[in-house]
């Protein structure tokens, strides 16, 4: 049976215009588990998500705990110098914790009580705020479970959905899952499998995502927007076939869209460049009286600039910038990389303007970032400067920013020399310090000199490396033909997680083509990664059978 786009929503009606697809009811979401890692082709940015994947649900759980991102490389404290003493003071609970950096959050806890102090649910949740914003995520899931191990606090689900999500962030979706396991049944509900469905998702994992969703709708929990979004945000990147039958459901279930739907269906319609399809989204939510938000039109505007269509990027930039900057600064931020990719020195420096006087730290990292793409690297290398002097103590982030820029502009001494100064000043080397010194040589032109270096340092310090970089490594020996090399990054990646998806595999195949070589058991090799040949991979791989030898070329050579 198929159901045409008019017998849904007018969301349903904008978003597949003319086009059949299967109607499911809630009971057959099921089925859509059956496939694993059915893949389509995805930008995957180097953090994994973008800001867009990370905003957090619309009922939030606990000040942020879907919404916080990841361990950073170092802890950052970027809080510009003049303005501590306007911060509000920390709690005594806090300090109790911190002031003791060695000693572990349990000991300090305990004499915390020794000394015949208590803890309440107030001064809590405002030490997990607190640890969230610090992102000291080891911090507040060793104190989530003292409290549960010395009793201290009678756990509800939101409780319990908060110990999810901090075992997700610092010991992987596999502690997530057990430990929901152990949470008495009474308090398994809707929070706790939310929380679990975003960690799966956050993971990147479709099977897990599926088995989830599915449980809570045999649990019959409540289907909701945010249970929803969850799926699209997983379908966005990985098969944006299904997000059609997310929408489906949706309107079978009467889950009113919210402004982060909308968001992603805009990023969506965006990355497969159906500019048109973005537009009649855009429409939907102004039939809909849903107000765009400046985020949503900051992924409007990136999505019209890729396409080519300046005019419009222009025309949604000034409505973000509104009747005056000054009164609409938290733009500024979004505006400076747009302005950037419009090409517009003027339009940069004029932002820049209203921050420098007393800039945020992002506006500063966007502002460097901005300079550098604009081929500005004294003014990227003075914005630099000032945030040096701006902040007691900065992140690694900000000497990746700059490394970029002296990547993006084929400066390898300046960017060597960059490296040297951060490691002399302390600052903990990993995986976002590794892309921009990984794309600092590839632009350059030393390859395997990134490689090497991407490799050693993997192996001393035990971290994962960007899905991003290795792709900037693997990009360049598909353009070499280099299939040797490109096969043991691929390698790599699936030994450090990166689950083989179309992009990859368009890639190594493509290096294939370029050394003109047989592509021996490929398509038995993507048929054992689950993955599901589209239109252009199955060319690809029509061109690299027609190198293989027949018996009777074999006689001829």
């Amino acid at each position: 049976m198929f159901l045409e786009p008019s017998c849904g929503p007018l969301l349903l009606k904008k978003y597949y215009s003319g086009i059949h697809f299967k109607a499911i009811s809630s009971h057959d979401y099921s089925s859509m588990a059956v496939t694993k890692n059915s893949n389509e082709d995805s930008d995957d940015l180097k953090d994994g998500f973008s800001e867009l994947e990370a905003s957090s649900p619309d009922n939030e759980i606990d000040a942020g705990i879907l919404s916080d991102p990841e361990l950073s490389e170092d802890e950052d404290d970027t809080t510009p110098e003049r303005n501590r003493k306007q911060k509000r003071g920390f709690s005594v609970l806090y300090k109790a914790i911190v002031d003791s950096p060695t000693v572990p959050v349990q000991k300090a806890l305990d004499k915390w009580l020794e000394k015949g102090e208590s803890v309440s649910r107030e001064d809590i949740s405002s030490v997990l705020i607190t640890f969230r914003r610090r992102k000291m995520f080891d911090k507040a899931l060793q104190l989530s479970e003292w409290l549960e191990s010395r009793k201290q606090l009678d756990f509800d689900e939101n409780d319990y959905s908060a110990r999810v999500d901090l075992l997700g962030k610092v010991r992987g979706l596999k502690a997530a899952e057990n430990y929901v396991e152990k949470i008495p049944e009474s308090f398994k509900g809707e929070m706790v499998y939310q929380t679990l469905l975003a960690k799966c998702v956050y993971f990147n994992h479709t099977a897990k995502s599926e088995q989830v969703f599915n449980k809570m709708k045999v649990m019959k929990l409540p289907i909701t927007n945010f249970s929803c979004n969850q799926m699209l945000l997983l379908y966005k990147r990985n098969n944006m076939k299904k997000v059609a039958d997310v929408l489906l459901l949706m309107a079978k279930e009467n889950v009113k869209p919210t402004l982060s739907t909308y968001r992603l269906l805009i990023d969506i319609k965006g990355q497969s460049n159906d500019i048109n399809g973005m537009e009649q989204i855009v429409e939907t939510m102004k039939e809909e009286d849903v107000e765009m938000d400046f985020k949503t039109q900051a992924i409007l505007a990136r999505h019209y600039l890729y396409a080519g269509h300046k005019e419009k990027a222009k025309d949604v930039l000034q409505q973000m910038e509104g009747s005056d900057l000054k009164q609409n600064r938290r733009v500024c931020s979004e505006l400076l990389p747009l302005y950037a990719t419009l090409g517009s020195i003027d339009d940069v420096t004029k932002v820049w303007e209203v921050c420098k006087s007393n800039p945020q730290f992002d506006e500063c990292m966007n502002a460097i970032d901005a300079y550098g793409k604009l081929n500005k690297v004294e003014e990227a290398e003075a914005v630099f400067d000032q945030t040096g002097t701006l902040y007691q103590k900065i992140s690694s982030k900000h000497y990746a920013v700059m490394l970029k820029v002296y990547a993006n502009n084929k400066m390898l001494s300046k960017g060597k020399n960059l490296v040297k100064q951060m490691a002399e000043s302390g600052f903990k080397i990993g995986p976002l310090t590794w892309d921009a010194l990984v794309k600092l040589y590839v632009e350059a032109g030393e390859v395997e000199k990134a490689d090497s270096i991407l490799r050693r340092a993997s192996e001393q310090n035990r971290s994962k490396p960007f899905f991003d970089t290795y792709m900037t490594i693997l990009d360049q020996y598909a353009k070499k033909g280099d299939v040797h090399n490109a096969e043991k990054i691929f390698y790599r990646m699936k030994q450090d997680g990166y689950v083989a998806r179309l992009k990859q595999y368009h890639t190594l195949l493509q290096t294939y083509i370029n050394a003109k070589a047989p592509a021996y058991g490929f398509r038995e090799r993507i048929k054992a990664d689950n993955v599901f040949p589209n239109r252009l991979l199955e060319g690809q791989l029509a061109r690299v059978d027609a190198f293989k030898k027949t018996a009777v070329s074999d006689l001829l050579d």
